[in-house]
């Protein structure tokens, strides 16, 4: 199945109440997608912009209909009420994407074993918990895709040095989506990995990764979003067990090669920071 358009799909996503999650969302709202967001946010946070309510009132400015639902997709139960709710307002669910996730850079003796097992909980077992839970309808889904953002699988060992724990929990993620892919190949749901090229400017960027020099180096994350909906209207049998790259599978899909409409305010496409787990471009 190929079509251009997301009208009247469903997508679950975790974590989407700001940032690449909610930008995501904003893109398939344009359409007329119905989306459901589970994230922990419910009141506002003075450290972060954006709650499950705020999105979802976003979501149906820009067209779509939104479901935003409260709860941390650590627990097993609450994902599964979350993603049954999600399925009986809207008929189903043909989309599931893994965007939440938590972040710690910090090397084996600074990283306290509570900062391991929430990337750990949240990233790996959480992606699994959700895919989990979604599999069922999406296995009776139209062009069924899962997502999941995380990054191209490496042995490099300098993606494990400084920070061997996040490294294990984003791979866990990627071993899931390509898991998944080979799993349920045969039953037409498609699942892969979304990572992008250059960091891209969300609060994990502006509060974690360098401020407002590193955010003046990153890509909005329309970028991310526009990938996305990219591979959720390829065909599923045909798209599945790849890790992509934001920029190259809008080449592929697309056709895309100017980037700039992506560049914030000042920002220089040779003056863009390289991701985690991305080579630099030859």
């Amino acid at each position: 199945m190929t079509t251009t358009s997301l009208a009247g799909r469903t997508l679950f996503i975790s974590g989407a109440s700001r940032g690449i999650g909610l930008a995501i969302a904003l893109r398939a709202a344009q359409d007329g997608a119905n989306i459901c967001l589970m994230a922990k946010t419910g009141t506002p946070d003075p450290r972060l912009e954006g709650t499950v309510h705020t999105a979802a009132a976003a979501i149906e400015a820009a067209g779509g209909q939104a479901l935003g639902i409260v709860g941390d997709i650590r627990d097993e139960e609450a994902v599964d009420a979350a993603v049954a709710q999600c399925a009986e307002r809207f008929g189903g669910i043909d989309i599931c994407v893994n965007n939440a996730s938590a972040i710690a850079l910090m090397g084996t003796l600074d990283l306290p074993m509570k900062r391991y097992d929430l990337m750990q909980d949240i990233n790996t077992r959480g992606t699994y918990v959700v895919s989990r839970a979604c599999l069922p309808h999406l296995l009776k889904g139209t062009n069924p895709h899962i997502l999941t953002l995380s990054p191209p699988l490496s042995h490099d060992p300098k993606w494990f040095g400084n920070h061997v724990g996040y490294t294990i929990a984003k791979y866990g993620m990627s071993m899931c989506a390509l898991g998944f892919a080979e799993e349920f190949r045969e039953q037409g749901v498609a699942s892969n990995a979304l990572w992008p090229r250059t960091m891209i400017a969300t609060a994990a960027v502006q509060n974690l990764l360098g401020g407002d020099a590193s955010m003046a180096r990153s890509r909005r994350p329309e970028i991310m979003a526009d990938a996305a909906h990219a591979i959720f209207t390829a065909p599923s049998r045909e798209l599945t067990g790849r890790f992509l790259i934001d920029d190259e599978i809008l080449t592929e899909r697309t056709g895309l090669t100017d980037f700039s409409r992506y560049l914030g305010e000042g920002a220089r496409e040779e003056d863009l920071i390289t991701d985690l787990f991305v080579e630099p471009a030859a």
